[in-house]
């Protein structure tokens, strides 16, 4: 049987045996109803036979074209058409049955039609690795797993590509003699001709990738589901080679999967959205989840008029009405990419437009990818990923400073967007652009997300989702956090962690980048201007990992917590996510922070001009593909031999930085210097005014005495930080003290790390005033304010406990699964 896991506190199963078959293409053709709160279609997958079978293959040939075994029976099928619209209705329920009930004793649970869903759980097959070992098990047949869960799986069927007007462009064999035989091998020829075609047919490719995908089924295939997988096979065929390339799956989300939100957004109308799920993106369509299945998508989506659907996608889709009340809208990648990137948004967005000068920008910097081989010049170094159309090799795209790009927002929130968000996109985007070089992707949407969103960012190819609470409180918390999710398009996406438990090669990197980013983007900064905003910046995280250290599982605080075998997958290529599914993980910042520390402590040591030449490097060797931390760390110490002398190796970094829990060693020499920053000196001075107000306030007692006037300084968004931070160490702040802090920086109206702050003060010191602006907060700012539940319960006081039961009352509806659940553990 397969492994059963507790869905918030274990590893994360990738169950696809990838080494076996490995998806390229998905096509995607769903509807969206909003009134059942279920997305439903069809999704097309083609495949290329696995690497693992390619070499253990009895043949000996490395290719996917490899011929029958001569023992091996096949079954003639007849073509089987099906409209789409009424599968339910299609009798298949005693194949369906056959496969799921095979196992003794096993009760049949499929409904009325034979369908299955997850939960339900049929158990025909003994278990995935049985089935899967075609070594030892070769006379079994050929089991394809693919990652699955909160879906009702409908029907599952091989698709006749050869049935495709004019696909006979892609077969090597113009004329067939056995048919039963030859036309099965067809059509997986067809496939591996599709899916290899070169960077320049790129159209062409997707064209008939659209063709084939409509193509009529010719026989329904075996299928069953586990609580994490659907497991596929076709009666008579032992070997991935032989089993249908192209396998058509009609299915249903559920209102309660987890891969997608449906909620309301600010402006009170329905969405729905990928809210990055820790099981990504399995319960919105089965797919491979490993990250070696890099492969591309085409997808249209129905919904009714009046919503616009947002897409992981290279075009700006616009919608096309199929009937009354009905928009079609169809977005495509071409970049392969892991299934876990792939995003989409639905709900009633408006886009906020650019002023005039922003429009020239993106009119000037546009351009379009050319269709013709002729015209397509390739740049003189190779590319080291699989063939597609590379924006590296891109003339026009290598000098695109700024990407086309759009802003869409909840009605209620557009003047917000235009205020502080819609000016910093250019400039963020060409300081990267400075610092990075070619843009990977060549357009961006930014979407401002419902308040239930669980993070401050998020970003995809071509889409980057942000938080409401990046907008208040002027531009620097939008600006840093825009930087911050930009950064992801070269490190976490261009460029992807093999392993995903070595999250801080995404985040680390990104960490680190929006301090670069976001210094160029503000421009005319003195050089210790930048300094010294990046000490106080690493100060403040600095803090932050000392106290998350301190009370987090040892656990998970190691960076590469699969040490040796990081990277390894199992036989089939199935594999886990370490510590993937806790639920308080999603909410720890350790691999954004000692991953930042890491690389700041390089830049210094090999120094900031030659470190950033050195992640240009990698990123122009490395892009479109999947790389371990030992990659960039070998690249980076081959540039510096110089390094190797003074101990600085990969072996040694691993030992200090990756494979261990805590602060790391070098980091805890560091933490003591950037207190002599002018930028915290400055806000040192400050606390120690305040430390005496509030002495001063304690002593005249309830007399109203001529208050001392005190001049207190203007402070930066991150000095105002490191000043609450500090005032919370105090022990006993009085009312009039609090009150007269909040009226002197205008606490209220900053942004949402300065107000966090403000509301632990409220919190610690019961200031009954404040009381309404943690409850503001905490409906607000959901992606922020999870920890201040705990620390309205932990004083064991009336009201703030009522108002923690209060305002979790409001929000839990909407509140993403591991927030509540983390929550619900502090209150009740």
């Amino acid at each position: 049987m397969e492994t059963q896991l507790d869905p918030m506190k274990d590893d994360l199963p990738l169950m696809a045996n990838t080494s076996y078959m490995l998806v390229k293409h998905y096509i995607l053709d769903l509807d969206v109803d909003f009134k059942s709160k279920v997305i439903e279609g069809v999704i097309v997958l083609f495949f290329e036979t696995g690497s693992r079978y390619r070499k253990t293959s009895s043949t000996g040939k490395d290719d996917c074209q490899s011929q029958f075994d001569e023992t091996c029976k096949m079954r003639a099928s007849e073509p089987c058409h099906i409209p789409v619209t009424n599968v339910s209705a299609c009798s298949f329920k005693t194949e369906c049955n056959d496969f799921a009930v095979c196992g003794k004793g096993e009760e049949d649970t499929s409904d009325k039609n034979g369908n299955y869903s997850n939960e339900e759980q049929a158990s025909g097959i003994s278990s995935s690795k049985d089935c899967c070992d075609i070594e030892n098990h070769g006379n079994k047949d050929f089991l394809l797993v693919l990652d699955c869960c909160d879906l009702s799986v409908l029907k599952v069927e091989e698709v006749d590509v050869a049935a495709v007007s004019g696909i006979e462009k892609f077969t090597r064999s113009p004329k067939l003699t056995d048919v039963s035989k030859e036309l099965e091998n067809l059509r997986n020829q067809i496939i591996h001709e599709l899916v290899t075609l070169p960077a320049d047919r790129w159209k062409e490719q997707l064209y008939y990738f659209t063709r084939c995908s409509q193509a009529p089924g010719c026989g329904e295939l075996l299928f069953t589901t586990g609580t994490w997988s659907l497991e596929i096979k076709k009666s008579g065929i032992q070997s991935p080679t032989d089993f249908p390339h192209a396998i058509r799956i009609w299915y249903k989300t559920k209102p309660e999967g987890r891969s997608v939100t449906w909620t309301t957004d600010q402006s009170g109308r329905p969405c729905v959205y990928t809210m990055g799920s820790p099981i990504n993106n399995r319960a919105l369509f089965p797919c491979q989840e490993p990250p070696v299945a890099l492969s591309t998508w085409q997808a249209s989506v129905r919904t009714a008029a009046g919503f616009v659907v947002l897409m992981s996608g290279e075009n700006s889709a616009e919608p096309v009405q199929l009937q009354e009340g009905i928009l079609s809208w169809y977005y495509y990648v071409t970049m392969p990419m892991p299934a876990s990137t792939f995003t989409i948004a639905v709900g009633c967005w408006q886009e906020v437009k650019k002023q005039s000068f922003t429009a020239a920008i993106q009119t000037n910097t546009d351009f379009s990818l050319p269709s013709s081989q002729a015209s397509f010049r390739w740049h003189e170094e190779i590319c080291g990923h699989v063939e597609y159309p590379c924006r590296f090799q891109n003339p026009a795209a290598r000098l695109q400073a700024v990407i086309p790009y759009r802003v869409f927002a909840p009605w209620c929130l557009m003047e917000h967007c235009k205020k502080h968000l819609l000016h910093l996109i250019p400039q963020c985007l060409s300081a990267a652009y400075t610092t990075l070089g070619t843009h990977p992707f060549s357009r961006l949407d930014v979407l401002i997300v419902p308040s239930n969103f669980s993070s401050l960012g998020m970003a995809s190819p071509h889409i980057i989702f942000l938080s409401q609470s990046v907008l208040p409180g002027g531009s620097h918390l939008c600006g840093t956090r825009l930087c911050h999710e930009i950064a992801h398009a070269w490190f976490g996406l261009a460029i992807g962690a093999r392993d995903w438990t070595e999250e801080w090669i995404s985040e680390g990197f990104a960490t680190f980048l929006e301090d670069i980013f976001w210094a160029r983007a503000q421009q005319q900064l003195s050089h210790d201007e930048v300094k010294g905003q990046q000490e106080l910046k690493a100060l403040l995280r600095w803090r932050r990992l000392r106290d998350e250290v301190q009370n987090s599982e040892e656990e998970l605080q190691v960076l590469r917590p699969k040490k040796e075998s990081t990277g390894e997958l199992s036989e089939s290529g199935a594999s886990v996510v370490k510590h993937g599914l806790k639920a308080e993980k999603i909410f720890m910042q350790v691999h954004y922070l000692k991953g930042y520390f890491l690389l700041r402590s390089l830049a210094r040591t090999i120094g900031e001009a030659s470190y950033l030449a050195s992640l240009r490097k990698f990123v122009h060797k490395f892009h479109g593909q999947l790389v371990l931390s030992q990659d960039f760390l070998c690249m980076l110490l081959e540039d510096i031999p110089e390094q190797k002398e003074s101990g600085l190796t990969v072996e040694s970094i691993f030992q200090n930085w990756l494979d261990t829990s805590g602060i790391p060693k070098p980091l805890l020499e560091e933490g003591e210097t950037w207190k002599e920053c002018h930028l915290v000196r400055q806000v040192s001075g400050e606390v120690t005014k305040w430390i005496q107000t509030n002495q001063r306030i304690r002593k005249s007692g309830k007399k109203k005495r001529k208050r001392d006037e005190v001049v207190f300084q203007k402070l930066l968004p991150d000095q105002l930080v490191l000043l609450l931070e500090s005032l919370l160490e105090e022990k006993m702040l009085c009312p009039r003290m609090l009150q007269c802090l909040e009226k002197t920086y205008q606490l209220r109206e900053q942004d949402a790390e300065v107000r966090h702050r403000w509301c632990e003060l409220v919190v610690k010191h019961k200031y009954v005033p404040g009381y309404g602006d943690v409850e503001k907060f905490l409906r607000e700012d959901q992606a922020m304010g999870v920890y201040l539940y705990g620390e309205l319960m932990v004083n064991e006081d009336a009201k703030q406990q009522e108002l923690a039961h209060k305002c979790f009352a409001a929000a839990r509806e909407h509140m993403d699964a591991s927030s509540a659940k983390v929550v619900a553990e502090m209150l009740f």
